[in-house]
């Protein structure tokens, strides 16, 4: 007597992913969320320090945190059970993020957040603690490396070839170089310089000087970033 074994399409579901939905134990969750928590801290901690802008947000530096505890619970769900795995993809497909980012590094914070959350998830603690403690002393050393070089950009509005010359006398005499990148004549306005200059010690009082010119109306520099200097 034949008999013919038939796999149907719910046999197929029936593995042992489905099966596992408790297969999780309270330690294994616990550890997990613990070590995320601590990894979000430390996330934080080298948010502030490495921080070079101009406002603070210690709501973004929280977000980091509750980012890596989110991503973790996640992955933990998702290694537990194949049908929440493919309704959580499907759920994450629709969300939109909207929020801006103001500086490129805020990026790599978010990356580094959720990396952490997925590693930590799939049980890779080693891995997800030397990854991190190598990360942040990478961002710490890089990130606030100050250059004796620094890039700025000044506008000068002056009246005449003799307040032009006495300008670029000051320029050239208070700055470690110098290059002119444009130079606009108008009849009504006069004079406007446009300077790339590099620093000799990070300073502003020659911007006063030059203000002081008889014909100088207005002078202003600007960092590469878009922060003013004076």
């Amino acid at each position: 007597m034949n008999t013919t074994n038939t796999i149907n399409f719910g046999d197929v579901f029936k593995s042992s992913f489905l099966d596992k939905i408790g297969g999780i134990s309270a330690m294994d969750m616990i550890i997990a969320l613990g070590l995320a928590f601590v990894l979000g801290l430390f996330i934080m901690t080298v948010y502030k320090k490495t921080f070079t802008g101009v406002m603070y947000s210690s709501s973004f530096s929280v977000a980091l945190m509750a980012l890596t505890l989110i991503t973790t619970l996640i992955i933990l769900a998702v290694t537990s059970n194949i049908v929440l795995s493919l309704g959580m993809v499907g759920a994450l497909s629709i969300v939109r993020f909207r929020s801006a980012i103001k500086e490129p590094i805020d990026i790599a914070f978010l990356f580094w957040s959720i990396s952490g959350g997925i590693v930590l998830g799939a049980g890779l603690i080693p891995l997800a603690i030397f990854g991190s403690i190598f990360i942040g002393i990478v961002l710490v050393l890089f990130v606030n490396k100050k250059t004796n070089e620094t890039p700025y950009i000044m506008v000068v509005n002056c009246e005449g070839d003799k307040c032009e010359k006495d300008v670029l006398d000051i320029i050239n005499n208070r700055v470690q170089k110098y290059l002119i990148k444009s130079k606009t004549v108008s009849k009504h306005n006069g004079i406007e310089l446009t300077v790339e200059i590099r620093l000799k010690e990070v300073t502003t009082d020659f911007i006063n000087e030059l203000s002081y010119i008889e014909g100088v109306s207005n002078v202003v520099m600007v960092s590469y970033n878009g922060d003013y200097m004076a």
